[in-house]
């Protein structure tokens, strides 16, 4: 699955993704803009194709693929917006988005800027190591640390897994060789 254009279509105007990814016949995903909802710590977006319209948001890559998987055989999303919610059980369709975590469009927010969240830089690992090291963390302490602060949050499994251990790394270097 090759990464397609897409036109993301909200009340403040428009926005152009380089990088959705088609996963269904007129379902893409995709992260938002760093300028678009900076507020929104749910960073990945299902959007529907023809309309541009935001289907719902996850906290993590993973997550919008699941959900798409699932919900892709409650309608045929190819077609245009008003059709589809009228053939629709919204209710049904929120209640399997909500299993795979996921909620509607923007109906998360965080105080400040939130937009790089599910992004880690060398920095931020080492920002990490320094405050896990002097509060004398150990691994749990730190996953449970990690798993809610920006950018932790957002990020899928395996990049998750491989900046706790690199934090772990520098934290606690003596604990890791054990």
């Amino acid at each position: 699955m090759d990464p397609v254009p897409y036109t993301v279509v909200t009340k403040d105007g428009t926005y152009t993704v380089p990088d959705a990814l088609p996963l269904s016949p007129g379902l893409v995903l995709f992260r938002l803009p760093d300028a678009m909802l900076p507020t929104n710590p749910r960073r990945w977006r299902i959007g529907h194709t023809p309309s541009g319209l935001g289907i719902a948001d996850a906290m993590r890559r993973e997550d919008g693929i699941r959900a798409i998987k699932v919900i892709a055989a409650l309608a045929d999303w190819s077609l245009d917006a008003d059709t589809v919610k009228a053939g629709i059980d919204t209710d049904e369709l929120f209640a399997i988005l909500l299993r795979h975590d996921c909620c509607g469009p923007n109906v998360d927010r965080m105080t400040g800027d939130v937009s790089h969240n599910g992004r880690y830089t060398d920095a931020d690992v080492e920002e990490a190591a320094r405050a896990a090291a002097d509060e004398q963390m150990d691994g749990l302490e730190l996953l449970s640390a990690m798993a809610h602060t920006v950018p932790w949050m957002g990020l899928d499994t395996e990049p998750f897994n491989e900046a706790h251990s690199r934090i772990l790394a520098i934290a606690n270097p003596a604990e890791v060789a054990a």
